[in-house]
């Protein structure tokens, strides 16, 4: 038969100042039992063996009351080590050290508890008899100011459900699949480390006679031995559809206008909530609309999230459902706000007609889009925004067009950087591109969500991101991210082929010193490439396992660039692309491209010798309307191009030149161009390099990078028009 043992812990105070993070781990409250029953350095067998038989069982499930950040302070205290100045208390001051100290808020009618689930015999219900009485001596958990009290009940385990759902706290179970908190729960030998660093702790000072003096040495005890396990708190959601009144057709809204969806349906659910919870008001106020909330509400505040209809290229991105996310640490009842949205009706503002109602659905298949898994088996790396993302307004100066075009979606990426961690997403973000078109083919484009009381056309960017580790959805960012902007789907696993770097206006290096600077930029990623045989893929080096220069006459490792955005005469970014995409005859195998995905966003430094140790900004991907992506029909020299063979003493070096360029671009898989001679320059030695207009029948997308250096800085167009 299967039992239950429930441990019941009320506070003192609505606040708990223990270090970690909320609820309080199993160990600790562990600990606390050991700490409550035993005298001195003993314990009785009894509860000895019963403690043992606690750390033997399955991990607890743990039911806490919402909780919101207090703020924190700094309390300077005596750390305990007053023995190595002799026990001299005038001596006090040379001790003392800052704490801080992070409370907790919460209330404290609502009890923590611990659930262990056990198998019902004659000696297990004896041990759990046991810990029951042993629960009685606990008197704090956490810090000596959270004194708190307990009482133990063992339960059929059918019990359990019904107890939890009286509770109307945060439900925390431990994962499946290893995700979720961190908390330490007891395991077989926790209680025998205790005792172990009980121990030590009384004999940590020893004293050593070196001649005439004695010297204390300090040993440190040994660290209690506890399991690390994974607790879900998975949020509660709620699926609505949007159904015509007068047919069981869906009633599509326009995606442009989800903000006005969303303060609609928000509006109608606080009303409902209010009357029928009026002492909850405030409550209601702060985590449905915001209002009075401070930082410590945003974890707990209810998303409403419209979701357009995507998955298939012919998607018309209208609005059919509206989901309500409500966090686990929200302080009102999940089911109560799903209450509130079932059944919202829009009328007519003249006649009076229902126009459509919030019917609650069963079909979450529309969740899989939008990266919404109900096990939370996996993740993805890559997301793209459906709705655009709302960034704060920058400034980015006087520059041209297409200057001002790069240096605004820099600026901006560093926003979502800002943005994503905001919402507490901390995983590495390898790449992030930013743009005004939205990526699927029926989407709208970010400056159509535009709202002039809210949000302004400048604030407004389709935005992708492709995160070093998979990421769970849903994902939405964003000042919007409360109003139906910034929701975010998962796309496949793809591979950005050219990547930018932005470099700080501070580090003032000249067009000049290119060369220099990627000379040391190769060797860089060669150094993070390298493997632990100190091998370095032809990737990045250029040179076969042997040391040999790679000899196959195809384009096998990457292209590097400096760009001069602006045209002052110094470098504003650093381009690195994979030789795919420069060479379009070249495919790339999936080790390479595995390669270089794992290690060029991971790029965050250089040191160039003269120039310096330079910073360089998170990698994005070149975005369409780039300068050097286009797409465009007409491309020009950004930096010289340098001809692929040399001229012989008989021929013209213009016509020469014109020929090199346009063979160079099919051996490059491009499609054969009209060249027109800008600039010639001939230098010792008949060395040639030249300023070039390429004019291509159809738009072709960058980057072009040919000639003879294209590797090393050589050769770079930029799109025109």
């Amino acid at each position: 038969m299967s039992r239950a043992l429930l441990l019941s812990i009320r506070f003192h105070d609505g606040r708990y100042h223990g270090t970690g993070d909320w609820p309080p781990a199993p160990a600790r409250l562990f600990q606390a039992l050991v700490a409550g029953t035993a005298k001195g350095s003993e314990l009785s067998d009894t509860d000895k063996a019963a403690l043992e038989w606690l750390e033997t069982l399955e991990a607890p499930v743990i039911a806490a009351p919402a909780v919101r950040a207090g703020r924190a302070f700094k309390s300077f205290v005596p750390n305990n080590d007053l023995d190595k100045y002799g026990g001299d208390v005038r001596k006090i001051n040379k001790i003392r050290t800052p704490k801080t100290i992070h409370s907790h808020i919460f209330n404290v009618e609502i009890p923590l508890l611990f659930i262990w689930k056990f198998t019902g015999n004659v000696s297990a219900e004896n041990y759990a008899q046991t810990i029951c009485r042993i629960a009685e001596r606990l008197y704090q958990l956490g810090r000596g100011v959270d004194m708190a009290w307990t009482w133990a009940e063992i339960l059929d385990a059918g019990e359990i459900a019904p107890r939890l759902a009286r509770h109307g706290g945060v439900v925390y179970r431990p994962s499946q699949n290893g995700t979720g908190k961190a908390l330490l729960c007891p395991k077989k030998g926790s209680l025998a480390s205790l005792k172990e660093r009980y121990d030590a702790d009384r004999t940590r000072f020893t004293s050593v006679k070196q001649g005439r003096k004695i010297q204390q040495i300090f040993s440190q005890s040994p660290k209690p031995r506890f399991a690390t396990v994974a607790y879900a708190t998975p949020s509660r959601r709620f699926l609505f559809e949007i159904r015509a009144a007068t047919s069981e057709s869906f009633a599509p809204w326009p995606s442009e206008r989800v903000t006005g969806l969303v303060l609609n349906v928000r509006d109608k659910a606080v009303s409902r909530l209010k009357e029928a919870l009026p002492e909850a008001a405030g409550t209601i106020d702060r985590v449905l609309i915001g209002r009075n909330a401070t930082e410590a509400d945003k974890a707990a505040r209810v998303r409403i999230l419209p979701l357009p209809s995507i998955g298939h290229n012919h998607a018309d991105h209208a609005v059919r459902r509206v989901l309500i996310d409500v966090p686990s640490n929200c302080p009102l009842r999940a089911d109560d706000i799903g209450w509130a949205f079932s059944g919202l009706t829009e009328t007519h503002p003249t006649t009076g007609e229902i126009l459509w109602n919030l019917i609650r659905s069963e079909e979450h298949g529309m969740l899989e889009h939008y990266g919404i898994d109900d096990k939370e088996q996996h993740g993805f790396r890559v997301w793209r925004t459906v709705t655009p993302v709302a960034l704060p307004v920058m400034r980015t100066g006087r520059e041209t067009t297409g200057a001002k075009r790069v240096a605004g979606e820099a600026k901006a990426a560093r926003a979502v950087m800002q943005a994503l961690r905001h919402i507490g997403v901390s995983v590495p973000v390898a790449s992030i591109r930013v743009q005004r078109e939205p990526f699927d083919r029926n989407g709208a484009r970010a400056e159509e969500f535009a709202m002039p009381e809210r949000y302004v056309t400048r604030g407004l960017h389709h935005v992708e991101i492709a995160f070093s580790q998979a990421v769970r959805g849903p994902l939405v960012i964003g000042n919007g991210r409360y109003l139906g902007l910034g929701l975010m789907a998962p796309r496949k696993d793809v591979s950005h082929d050219a990547l930018a770097f932005s470099i700080a206006s501070r580090t003032n290096i000249a067009t000049t010193d290119s060369a220099l600077l990627l000379h040391a930029v190769r060797r860089a990623l060669m150094a993070l490439s390298e493997d632990k045989q100190g091998r370095v893929p032809r990737l990045f080096s250029g040179h076969e396992p042997d040391g040999a220069p790679a000899g196959s006459g195809r384009h096998e490792h990457i292209f590097l660039a400096t760009d001069d955005t602006d045209e002052d005469g110094r470098i504003d970014r650093l381009i690195v692309a994979a030789p795919w995409a420069c060479d379009r005859t070249t495919q790339g195998s999936r080790e390479d491209r595995t390669h270089f995905d794992g290690v060029v966003p991971t790029l965050t430094s250089v040191r160039a010798g003269p120039l310096g140790v330079l910073t360089l900004g998170p990698a994005y991907a070149l975005a369409t309307g780039d300068p050097l992506v286009g797409p465009s029909r007409v491309w020009e020299s950004r930096t010289l191009y340098r001809p692929t063979r040399h001229t012989g003493r008989s021929k013209r070096t213009d016509a020469f030149v014109v020929q090199d360029i346009i063979s160079e671009c099919e051996r490059r898989g491009l499609p054969k161009p009209e060249a027109e001679l800008l600039e010639l320059n001939i230098g010792p030695n008949c060395g040639l390099a030249a300023r070039v207009r390429l004019r291509f029948a159809v738009a072709v997308e960058g980057p072009v990078m040919l000639g003879r250096d294209s590797h090393k800085g050589g050769g770079l167009f930029g799109a025109v028009g």
